[in-house]
């Protein structure tokens, strides 16, 4: 990963302003003038970043592409099939292998844990990324809560763990993760209930959405749909573990913890890539 893809993702963060802010569907010259860039070099931007045109793209953006994509790709949870849920799965030519840690140690606020952590480049803008020596446990989105931030909330979950700047150790992880090749170890550090409601968002395929409610189903709790809203929005390992995918049962976005421009950038990016 290089400082390319922070750079599209930083453009396309400005398109999404762009496109809110008009009252109609903009042209490319339109929207590249807002972006003070030449048609031909924001067409290259996104085709490299999305694989899709600019015209394409801004139609995933626009605010009711979440309700179609509701209406028309919606999982169940009872059928999705595209990742296992212990041991190893494979999803594309990605190897997610995960542990849970016990309730003891969860508890425990991280006693006794080293956690390596550093910066790294995304398709997203920058992230901040955690792991012990069993895999990713932290995967914080900065672009709009910053860096600093960023850390210190990811920090704040496991007040017990021994903390360390050594990105070179996750490295391998991060890139896996983000490229979509290789294996990505995840560490998942939660409360019994939460680990349940992250396991159900592995089963939600890439291009497709859930809801709350059908998670909270799916757990075995249907009457817990605010507790399995919260537990989606403390996902400590966003992206891998797939948060982005649940919408409100209106179609509506609802919250994502590291802001919303960042959401809905990842149900774009991945419905653009399913049909590029």
């Amino acid at each position: 990963m290089d400082q390319t893809h922070s750079y599209h993702y930083g453009v396309m963060r400005r398109a999404i302003e762009a496109i809110d802010a008009a009252p109609a569907p903009l042209a490319l010259e339109d929207l590249a003038a807002r972006m003070e860039m030449s048609p031909a070099h924001f067409q290259r931007v996104f085709s490299a970043w999305v694989g899709v045109s600019p015209k394409r793209y801004q139609q995933y953006l626009a605010l009711g592409h979440a309700k179609a994509l509701l209406r028309a790709r919606r999982t169940t949870l009872e059928t999705a099939q595209e990742v296992g849920l212990s041991g190893t799965g494979r999803l594309h030519d990605l190897f997610l292998r995960w542990e849970a840690m016990s309730p003891g140690d969860y508890g425990a606020g991280g006693a006794g844990l080293d956690i390596r952590y550093g910066n790294f480049d995304s398709p997203f803008g920058p992230v901040v990324a955690m792991g012990t020596e069993r895999g990713l446990c932290g995967l914080g989105f900065a672009a709009e809560t910053g860096t600093d931030a960023t850390l210190r909330d990811l920090c704040d979950r496991w007040p017990a763990a021994r903390f360390s700047e050594a990105p070179h150790a996750i490295a391998p992880w991060v890139e896996a993760a983000f490229a979509g090749r290789g294996e990505a170890r995840v560490a998942l550090i939660g409360a019994p209930f939460a680990i349940k409601v992250w396991q159900a968002l592995l089963e939600v395929p890439s291009g497709h959405v859930t809801t709350y409610s059908d998670i909270a189903a799916r757990i075995g709790a249907p009457r817990a749909i605010r507790a399995a809203a919260t537990a989606v929005g403390r996902n400590p390992v966003s992206w891998l573990i797939p948060c982005h995918r649940a919408l409100r049962k209106s179609g509506e976005l609802g919250g994502y913890h590291w802001g919303l421009p960042v959401k809905r950038a990842m149900l774009a990016w991945e419905a653009a890539r399913g049909e590029a």
